[in-house]
């Protein structure tokens, strides 16, 4: 855990020198839980929306994607529970003063066993070698057998508390686990308390309760709220979804883990309506697409997994998680959930409108079911450049620091090395950059040795570096030094284009999701 914690330190040390993310405010001590994305942060940022965008209403003709206000009129979060319901149970630390929220304290004291589990496991295959059968051992070992039933123990009794919202109940749970501060090592806690996590200002001139609106916790009203108006524009037909971008405001009180959780982030989210019935099927459907979307991305298979929700929301009757292995330990990256027909009958209540959608083949009206899947931009970014971020010991004992990001979601698709400064090298280069800026993010990089430029575009996650020497000048040709292999290859210049847009273009990545 320590070294993980040591990566993440690195990370951030990172992509503060190579304006990946800044601290807010940062010439006025910062802002907690608050980040700027620098120059190379929101090319990186816009490129993992534009692999969801695409991925999501580019490959799929029944998907559209709209663009929702983030002030709604306050009735739609009364409708949507935000206002009675969007609670975190919060418990204080007396000795440390730190405040905790109760659920996460023992979510990561059931992580802690599990990581007995894996290191039980892992003796096993140092033991029996090739001979070790995986399962038969979990399903045999008492000390593995052990640790599961504890964890499924603790599961049920936290299930319990938050479903019957008993605080106190919460409170004894983490007494009995002898649960401590991780800061300070005390189990002196207070007791549970509710805190709605919803942002309030006041519209207008007027202060008063009747021009209180809220910063929009989620995204997701927006797009039911705009229901009837896609589905009738667009002429959709059940199933569609309808997908969206933007930001959300949540007023975290443990707002921590650098990008991990924010006060202000922006979600990918999409609702996918479907005729009632049909809901599991969808979920199963969406699960599965969603996990070969992330897997897509060759960031590791066992980077990721699925965990279902011990308490389910209000609006669910199913969800769960994908979880990714970040420098903290595996947390939620993105949620797939079957919402049922709440959110647009609660609107329907509420607003006094109807919601319903005349099914042409069943001839008859219902109101939809929703399957959503939801995914933190923030947090897909830091799964990125977490799991890109690598540190190797080359042939020669040097060190080099590498970003191996996918190469269609990297800031700068390729560097334009002229070998010096004269001889008419930068200003091929400049022709070459001209050629391709229509397609990518070029950048001329002619500072310093070839080998500290490489180091640098290394640095910053490039995939691909071209070199113009002065055999150029004859032969029309360019090296090309790939990022991951550091292998070069002799090209022409007329072949360039087409090269590129086999590594680096968005057709290679999303093709395979077909």
């Amino acid at each position: 855990m320590e070294q993980n914690q040591d990566k993440l330190k690195e990370i951030i040390s990172h992509s503060k020198e190579y304006g990946f993310i800044f601290p807010s405010s940062d010439i006025y001590e910062g802002l907690a839980a608050t980040y700027d994305y620098g120059q190379l942060g929101s090319e990186l940022k816009n490129n993992i929306k534009q692999y969801w965008w695409k991925a999501m209403t580019q490959m799929h003709q029944n998907i559209v994607g709209i663009d929702a206000s983030i002030f709604m009129h306050p009735k739609t979060w009364k409708a949507s529970g935000h206002v009675d319901a969007f609670n975190d149970p919060l418990v204080d630390n007396k000795d440390s003063k730190k405040r905790y929220r109760a659920d996460v304290l023992i979510e990561e004291h059931i992580e802690k066993i599990n990581k007995k589990i894996e290191k039980e496991v892992s003796k096993g295959k140092k033991r029996f070698g090739e001979a070790f059968d995986e399962k038969e051992f979990r399903n045999t070992n008492p000390n593995v057998l052990r640790n599961l039933k504890k964890i499924d123990s603790i599961e049920n009794s936290m299930k319990k508390t938050l479903e019957e919202n008993d605080l106190e109940g919460l409170r004894q749970l983490i007494v009995d686990l002898e649960i401590a501060c991780p800061l300070s090592g005390s189990r002196n806690w207070t007791e549970v308390k509710q805190f709605n996590l919803m942002f309030a200002t006041e519209i207008g001139s007027v202060a008063g309760e009747s021009s209180r609106i809220y910063l929009r916790p989620e995204t997701a009203q927006g797009i039911f709220v705009n229901f009837l108006n896609v589905q009738k524009s667009g002429r959709m037909k059940i199933p569609f979804g309808i997908a969206q971008i933007g930001k959300a405001f949540r007023n975290e009180i443990i707002a921590r883990q650098f990008i991990f959780r924010m006060r202000e982030f922006e979600q990918m989210e999409m609702q996918f309506f479907v005729q009632p019935g049909e809901e599991m099927k969808w979920y199963d459907y969406w699960k599965s697409m969603r996990e070969k979307w992330h897997k897509n991305l060759g960031l590791g298979e066992e980077m990721y997994r699925f965990h279902d929700h011990i308490k389910l929301a209000h609006y669910a009757n199913a969800a769960s998680d994908i979880e990714f292995n970040f420098p903290m330990g595996f947390k939620e990256l993105e949620g797939i959930h079957s919402r049922t027909d709440f959110d647009l009958k609660q609107h329907e209540a509420h607003s006094g409108k109807k919601l319903s959608y005349f099914d042409p083949e069943l001839n008859e009206s219902y109101v939809p079911y929703v399957v959503e899947t939801s995914v933190g931009l923030d947090r897909m970014f830091l799964a990125v450049l977490s799991a890109s971020y690598q540190q190797e010991i080359l042939s020669d004992q040097s060190k080099r620091v590498v970003l191996k990001i996918p190469p269609a979601l990297a800031p700068i698709k390729a560097a334009i090395l002229p070998l010096v400064k004269k001889d008419g090298l930068p200003e091929i280069g400049q022709e070459i950059a001209n050629e391709l800026k229509f397609d990518y993010n070029i950048q001329i990089d002619q500072k310093d040795s070839i080998g500290k430029r490489y180091r640098r575009q290394d640095a910053i996650g490039t995939p691909v570096c071209i070199t113009i020497d002065h055999d150029t000048l004859n032969d029309k040709s360019v090296t090309i030094r790939y990022r991951d292999t550091m292998k070069q290859e002799r090209i022409e210049i007329s072949k360039l284009s087409s090269i590129l847009n086999k590594e680096l273009g968005w057709k290679s990545l999303l093709e395979k999701l077909n």
